[in-house]
């Protein structure tokens, strides 16, 4: 699939670097790793060699100086080779991006050169049982003793917390002048005392294993806090709006990887003499998925564009609709995908249908399509909440 003629040259020559480096992996490595309950650490190593997962992060820091545009592209044209990396959406993508906007220099240096050149990982635990992602009733709490923080509370469906070194936890404080909470973020290592971890089991086939953690009276030293303890939601929304650009990156990945599976049994199964594709009713709902991806594809770069330019407002509205349109055109095209190919759909050989379930997840995460239509109904439509 062509690159967009939007993009620049350089976009187009990394684009196609990325390709390549999929190939050589491609759906059968990807389903191989989830056999084995492994991770994709050979294509991890590969792509921080090639200086792919820090892209977006400052040059000072090992990074590729680079931003959310790039590494969205990384993570795209990964997933349409078949082996997407979701932990980029989560290491370099979100925490990267807080600790080198709000860090300390002593945080940016303990952690941005790792996560640039692969050899440390974060995760991110914002989802909790009762509140989802909505930062407003956030039960995690974090209180001061002397010079510490102390943190309680509970996460679910946080990826990957096995193999990351540390988790970016979203707690709340209270405001000393209102009373009221606020979110602020905490990283709080992997050896803890008091962090617990717990996997929950997935229908989800995926390498990256999901968990609930229960923080019981984790103590953290002053320096755990990243950024400002009085900027709330304007450093948590740092982390999320690349969140939801790179979640629309790897749909759109998935959407393609599953297009051109169905556009090539499309050309070479025949019935009655002619190949399937030849029959419109096989044709137009492919070339409909198509066109979806490329509009979706559009949303995201805009989206990517305007965080990268610091129009933080503007890129939350484009980001969210960038998630919601991609998700939508990935379900659509796996969907489409397995029913061009029939029985051969639901085969182990093409790889599809385990992206059944996989394709669902960005409808629902790391924000549900019904949150976006709320955020897009009150925030860009200026319509009452309804929440």
């Amino acid at each position: 699939m062509n690159a967009p003629v939007l993009e620049t040259e350089e976009h187009q020559a990394l684009r196609a670097a990325v390709a390549a480096l999929g190939k050589r992996y491609g759906r059968d490595y990807m389903t191989r790793v989830v056999r084995d309950e492994g991770h994709p650490d050979e294509l991890w190593a590969d792509a921080a060699k090639l200086g792919y997962l820090g892209v977006n992060l400052p040059e000072e820091y090992g990074g590729g100086g680079g931003g959310i545009a790039e590494l969205s592209i990384i993570l795209e044209e990964l997933g349409a080779a078949g082996s997407p990396l979701l932990m980029m959406v989560v290491s370099p993508a979100i925490c990267g991006t807080v600790i080198a906007r709000f860090g300390t220099e002593a945080q940016q240096q303990t952690w941005l050169p790792g996560l640039a050149d692969g050899s440390r990982t974060m995760a991110f635990g914002i989802t909790e049982p009762d509140a989802g992602s909505n930062s407003h009733r956030i039960t995690t709490t974090a209180r001061r003793d002397g010079d510490d923080w102390i943190l309680t509370g509970r996460k679910v469906f946080i990826s990957g917390v096995d193999i990351a070194d540390a988790t970016l936890i979203v707690g709340r404080t209270e405001d000393a002048r209102t009373g009221k909470l606020k979110p602020c973020l905490f990283i709080v290592p992997r050896d803890a005392p008091g962090f617990a971890r717990h996997r929950i089991d997935m229908e989800l086939q995926a390498p990256e294993k999901q968990f609930e953690l229960v923080l019981d009276e984790v103590r953290l030293p002053a320096d755990a806090l990243v950024g400002d303890e009085d900027a709330g939601l304007l450093q948590l929304f740092a982390g999320l709006n690349p969140e939801r650009i790179m979640t629309a990156a790897f749909s759109l990945g998935m959407a393609r990887f599953a297009l051109a599976q169905a556009v090539a049994y499309a050309k070479e199964r025949s019935v009655w003499k002619s190949p399937i594709g030849a029959h419109q009713a096989i044709a137009h709902p492919l070339a409909q998925s198509h066109i979806e991806i490329e509009l979706a594809r559009l949303m995201m770069q805009k989206a990517a564009r305007l965080y990268d330019d610091g129009d933080d407002l503007g890129a939350g509205e484009a980001a969210n609709m960038a998630k919601f349109a991609a998700a939508d055109a990935c379900v659509k095209a796996v969907d489409q995908a397995v029913h061009t190919l029939g029985g051969n759909g639901l085969t182990k050989e093409f790889g599809l249908a385990s992206l059944i379930v996989a394709s669902r997840v960005a409808r629902i995460a790391p924000v549900s399509r019904e949150m976006i239509l709320n955020f897009v109904s009150h925030q860009s439509l200026g319509l009452p909440k309804s929440y």
